[in-house]
């Protein structure tokens, strides 16, 4: 089985359009979305309309996408990203809208060996930023293998015998392989606002017969981004981010 992972496509259709091309060359047999399908970008209703028909797929909800329907209060949310937050509320389709919140809490539980989360196992808004929060997290799976999204940075974290170690991963491609006895907490990257200084797009594919999952960097059209999102009239420092991957 080939799984295609992915998170954090924030209104990006550009870079979701190459994100799909991609996987149509790699012979995909289940999508795995670990939330934040909008918020920050100006396409929200091409991007939800759009993977709607990708099939199969497992999808989780973000923090961006629960503050869109009303779900959760923007006050926790900087100026810039409340004002997205309102925009993408106003100018969604009513039917792409109670799509959107009806995506399911994470974690996910998708079979014996993976789990899917945004934030965290234990809080979908909590962020994995180093070891401590990784060896937490590591308390509250049950599966080998735990894909989540929020922070935007490709990062792997193993726990063996109870040592926890974190890699941030950079490059063009990395490939990490499954082991027995250790355990894993997965970022594929972010689709569409990386904020590892790599404007490029972030997915990750798991093949569960070779046991090996591979992460690639996609270039995609960060112009045409921008130029939606300047015509939108959303922040300007939405569009400025994207060229630098912040």
């Amino acid at each position: 089985m080939r799984y295609l992972i992915f998170t954090d496509i924030h209104g990006n259709l550009e870079s979701f359009l190459v994100l799909i091309k991609f996987a149509q060359r790699r012979k995909i047999d289940r999508y795995l979305f670990l939330g934040d399908l909008v918020g920050y970008g100006a396409s929200p209703n091409e991007i939800i309309q759009k993977i709607r028909v990708l099939k199969p797929i497992s999808m989780i909800r973000g923090n961006h996408d629960k503050a869109v329907c009303g779900l959760d209060t923007v006050q926790t949310f900087n100026p810039i990203a409340a004002s997205a937050i309102h925009w993408t509320r106003e100018n969604t389709l009513k039917r792409n809208l109670n799509f959107l919140c009806r995506l399911k809490q994470g974690p996910l539980i998708i079979n014996d060996e993976i789990t899917i989360c945004h934030g965290t196992p234990f809080d979908e808004d909590y962020y994995i930023f180093g070891e401590f929060d990784a060896a937490e997290a590591f308390l509250h799976i049950k599966t080998p293998i735990c894909f989540f999204g929020h922070t935007h940075f490709p990062f792997v974290y193993t726990e063996k015998d109870h040592f926890v170690e974190g890699t941030f991963l950079t490059g063009d491609s990395n490939e990490t392989k499954i082991e027995k006895g250790v355990r894993y907490l997965i970022n594929p990257g972010s689709v569409g606002q990386p904020r590892d200084r790599d404007p490029r797009a972030a997915c990750a594919i798991y093949d569960s017969k070779t046991r090996k999952i591979n992460f690639y960097r996609l270039e995609y059209d960060i112009e045409e981004a921008q130029k939606k999102i300047l015509e939108a009239k959303l922040p300007p420092a939405l569009a400025e981010r994207l060229s630098v991957g912040i």
